[in-house]
């Protein structure tokens, strides 16, 4: 039986799915990001096909969302983004921590997948940790310097932004130390995954794709790096794109 229990992972509020028969057993660990607005119980079910698969998978909630929302308000939240994902990428080194002092990550096999902001978080988390095996990023920007400035463009055309222009100077200069895009050579061959709407109109498909062929360049097995694209798909994702992903994971962790 698989079962779901809610905990704290060195005070972060998160659900860890895995079968109930091993809860205290070191498993294979998926650790999955939700997206911008989400909230950790809303990727259960990429959770539960994991864990039917073998895993332990652990959602967190991310800062500004779900348990941690606070009352913040839309504008307040969308200015915090790029903080949310640095905060994120801070808080997967400290869940790995408490993984490891409970003993619950089998033969260090532990993966990083998300959605969108989710998705954002994971290719930054790969320029930080190398004990990640491997990654799914699902409608996310490994370009993250490119896609502040669009973000950023865009809020500016809708009314004055409550930041100065030395803050976000400050955001860029942060943004280059996460930004996969400038530093591919910390894949360093760990498999890859990839998933993308082609008409997705939030997170730009081709920041994803031009990586990605940019990227695929740098691996002797290039089977290890797989980007699937689906047509006349927008800002979700689809029971397709959450099978491959699951199969991804599967097989790479």
């Amino acid at each position: 039986m698989i079962g779901i229990i809610e905990d704290k992972l060195n005070d972060i509020p998160s659900l860890i799915i895995a079968d109930t028969a091993k809860e205290t057993e070191a498993l294979p660990t998926a650790v999955f990001f939700h997206g911008f607005t989400s909230a950790k119980e809303h990727n259960l079910p990429i959770a539960y096909m994991l864990a039917e698969k073998g895993f332990r998978v652990i959602l967190p909630d991310s800062m500004h969302h779900g348990s941690r929302e606070q009352g913040i308000n839309s504008m307040a939240r969308m200015v915090s983004f790029w903080d949310i994902v640095m905060e994120n990428v801070k808080e997967l080194g400290m869940i790995k921590k408490s993984l490891d002092e409970r003993n619950l990550i089998l033969d260090g096999r532990i993966g990083v997948a998300g959605t969108s902001m989710g998705g954002i978080t994971t290719s930054a988390a790969l320029t930080q940790y190398p004990w990640i095996k491997t990654a799914a990023i699902l409608m996310g920007s490994p370009k993250l310097g490119i896609f502040a400035k669009s973000l950023i463009e865009g809020l500016k055309k809708k009314g004055d932004l409550p930041v100065t222009d030395e803050t976000i100077n400050q955001l860029y200069h942060q943004l280059n130390h996460f930004d996969l895009s400038l530093q591919p050579e910390k894949l360093k061959q760990r498999p890859l995954f990839f998933w993308h709407g082609v008409n997705d109109p939030a997170v730009p498909f081709d920041h994803s794709y031009s990586f990605y062929q940019d990227a695929k360049k740098l691996y002797e097995n290039q089977d290890n790096v797989h980007f699937v694209r689906e047509e006349n798909r927008g800002h979700k994702v689809s029971r397709y794109a959450t099978l491959e992903a699951v199969e991804w994971l599967h097989k790479h962790i």
